[in-house]
């Protein structure tokens, strides 16, 4: 079985070309889930409109309605408000899209050079994904405790993004206990609270430093709020991916609709995140080279405070300090005092060490 220490040394995993994990660019997902309302052209629409915005991938859901839910099993609250079909089934069923669609969709995203990316909710998903060549599995939160999904899926010897909402962290250890045990070490973790929307007050953000220190991989951000503060807020706190599900019209009948992004608003939070990630810089304090002009024009210099014969001893009354910051620092004071005026120094005349003998 595999052990976890309570501070593993951190790591970073491949998706495609791109390595995912501290220090790297924020790898973001655009979670266009079932928005495409069981039609393959509105999501292909959604990949083109995923690559326009900025998102590194598109990530759709694929499932068997008849293999994950009973035909009596209810909805949850937020399908209740976004469809009317009768039972869980029927709503599934109508978004499922065929293994051809799936293809068709693949081949798009290829064309359009993003990734594709999908969450399986059944084996014969997985197994379709694998035939896609899709670059990592995502496992939803729903499944983190369906361990035989996880372990098939991690047969299949890709990088897993396991979402973590509904889960505790027992939970989470048993999960990457199965995908380890398969060989699969290239894991990355996604805080997650599964309601849509979530309220701000229950996102606890700060379950990412948790799960960073808990099990020492990279950890991302699966966002349900609304808007774009808490994905944003997400990356300053060292998020290392953000998938954020989005639509082209938030009117739209469906079960996600309603929590999603439409494209402006997704554009304007990779915008946001892009800018973070410049802002955030590496960590080393140091001056800028914009602070040059800034530095000589606003620091202080030491000056003469009234006219200082030539040969006349320096006294720190003599002294003052004032702007420009081109002379000698006032942290040198000490070593002028004490010392003699090579020549007649005049009342705010900046000293330097020419000038003294």
């Amino acid at each position: 079985m595999v052990s976890f220490g309570a501070m593993a040394k951190m790591k970073t995993t491949r998706i495609g070309n791109r390595v995912i994990g501290a220090e790297h660019p924020v790898f973001v997902i655009a979670e266009a889930g079932v928005n495409h309302n069981g039609k393959v052209n509105l999501a292909k629409k959604l990949i083109d409109t995923a690559k326009k915005i900025g998102a590194d991938a598109v990530k759709f859901q694929v499932f068997k309605a008849e293999a994950i839910v009973t035909k009596t099993a209810e909805k949850a609250a937020h399908q209740k408000r976004g469809a009317r079909d009768e039972s869980q089934y029927e709503m599934l069923k109508k978004l499922e899209l065929t293994e051809d669609e799936f293809k068709q969709l693949a081949a798009h995203a290829k064309r359009r050079n993003i990734v594709f990316l999908a969450s399986a909710y059944d084996k014969e998903s997985v197994d379709l994904l694998d035939e896609l060549n899709v670059p990592a599995f995502k496992v939803p939160s729903a499944e983190i405790t369906n361990l035989p999904l996880l372990k098939h899926i991690a047969r299949k010897g890709k990088p897993v993004i396991i979402s973590t909402g509904m889960s505790n962290l027992g939970e989470i250890k048993e999960a990457l206990e199965a995908i380890k045990d398969e060989g699969v070490k290239d894991i990355i973790l996604l805080h997650c609270v599964s309601n849509y929307p979530v309220k701000v007050e229950e996102v606890n953000l700060r379950a990412m430093k948790t799960l960073t220190q808990t099990f020492g991989l990279p950890v991302g951000f699966s966002d349900h709020t609304l808007g774009i503060t808490v994905p944003i807020a997400a990356v300053v706190l060292g998020a290392a991916v953000i998938e954020k599900h989005f639509t082209l019209d938030r009117t739209l009948p469906g079960p996600d609709h309603m929590a999603s992004l439409e494209p402006a608003e997704f554009r304007q939070m990779v915008n946001a995140i892009r800018g973070v990630e410049k802002a955030l810089g590496d960590g080393i304090k140091r001056q800028t080279r914009s602070e040059d002009e800034v530095k000589k024009a606003l620091r202080k210099s030491v000056v003469a405070k009234v006219e200082i014969p030539r040969g006349t001893t320096i006294t720190e009354k003599m002294l003052d300090v004032k702007r420009p910051g081109t002379g000698m620092s006032p942290r040198d004071i000490n070593k002028i005092i004490g010392r003699k005026a090579k020549k007649r120094i005049k009342p705010d005349e900046l000293i330097t060490f020419q000038k003294l003998m």
